[in-house]
């Protein structure tokens, strides 16, 4: 007797616990719209975001209930204009949940005598109910237009997070299609829904671009990033240098949304000067290469040197530039010799008069 009691108890406890279920359901779960939801498909059903998989959000979908939908699917937008009515979306962006109010014009009025109604951006990226027709009253002094139709159209896209629609897809539209920032159209950008509920053209898709590695500094520097076989558009790396090379590009290069690099940097080597006994002019200043740091410039610096003339006591001028470790001496010039650096400094190409311009010519 007891453990009949005990039963019937545990029984009544879960038919109880299973109705506050339901009514917890649909307090989660409220119907936005009544009554005018039309769908052929409803989406994944669910109980919390972590049932649904990918960029999908546990979220209540009208007479679906809750469902696995994108926030930020897009429904057709914007709408063809009604002959005698008028739309007006009223939420910030034509993405799922939003609301759209379709108003008749006056004199007009809706096949349940009502002149307004409002529609559901719905998971399915279709607005609820059927296309509202806006007609006048039997009798009424404004010609009378058709009555309410089903809302025949084109089936749209199947679901993709980076390819999105506006316009709308009934029959005789134009819809036009978009793909999301780092990604490229592959396909007709425009498409027509004909009578027979077909699309001119194939639906697009949408290509995500990417970046391949960024160029190697080899064993002259380093790169500031994340290791990957291919990086997202708008993704930022640095360029690093060791301390004896100098950087030749900017520090920051960003994957372009053309698939490529903003810049190719590189980690350049400094040159030894190819002068010992005579100075040069380094930055404005004239020295002696052994005063020099190291006796080397920098990539990219430019190095003047005195070179004598083949038949008068003077000198001229000649300037090489230091490229990635390689300078080179312009051919007039000469290294004075030992015995001319100890015996006759006064007389080092560098110490001379320079030449008068008419001696050059």
């Amino acid at each position: 007797m007891e453990r009949s009691l005990l039963v019937a108890f545990v029984c009544v406890w879960a038919l109880s616990s299973l109705s506050a279920a339901s009514e917890d359901a649909a307090e989660q779960c409220p119907e936005r719209i009544l009554g005018n939801e039309r769908r052929q498909t409803c989406p994944k059903k669910c109980q919390q975001d972590k049932d649904c998989g990918n960029k999908r959000q546990c979220l209540c979908d009208g007479q679906c209930g809750l469902s696995c939908v994108v926030p930020g699917r897009m429904c057709p937008w914007p709408l063809p204009l009604g002959k005698h009515s008028d739309i007006v979306l009223l939420s910030p962006s034509p993405s799922f949940s939003a609301l759209l109010e379709v108003r008749c014009k006056s004199g007009y009025t809706l096949s349940n005598g009502l002149d307004t109604t409002i529609r559901r951006c719905q998971g399915d990226r279709q607005w609820s109910g059927d296309e509202p027709v806006c007609s006048a009253p039997p009798g009424g002094d404004v010609s009378a237009g058709p009555g309410l139709v089903p809302d025949v159209s084109c089936s749209l896209p199947e679901d993709d997070d980076l390819l999105s629609v506006q316009g709308s897809a009934t029959t005789g539209s134009t819809i036009k299609y978009r793909c999301a920032s780092g990604s490229v159209l592959i396909g007709n950008s425009e498409n027509i829904c004909h009578e027979n509920q077909t699309w001119q053209y194939p639906h697009p898709i949408c290509r995500r671009v990417v970046c391949p590695p960024p160029k190697e500094v080899a064993d002259r520097g380093h790169l500031v990033a994340v290791q990957r076989t291919e990086y997202d558009v708008g993704d930022t790396i640095y360029y690093l240098c060791k301390k004896t090379f100098l950087l030749d590009g900017p520090n920051q290069v960003t994957c372009l949304p053309n698939g490529t690099w903003s810049a190719e940097p590189a980690c350049r080597a400094r040159c030894p000067v190819p002068a010992q006994r005579s100075r040069v002019i380094v930055g404005g200043v004239k020295r002696w290469p052994y005063d020099l740091t190291d006796g080397v410039v920098a990539h990219g610096e430019n190095v003047t040197f005195f070179c004598k003339h083949p038949e008068k006591l003077c000198s001229f001028t000649a300037t090489e530039v230091c490229v990635d470790g390689e300078l080179k001496a312009p051919s007039c010039y000469l290294d004075p010799t030992w015995l001319q650096f100890k015996l006759y400094p006064h007389r080092l190409v560098s110490e001379i008069d320079a030449c008068d311009r008419a001696d050059l010519q």
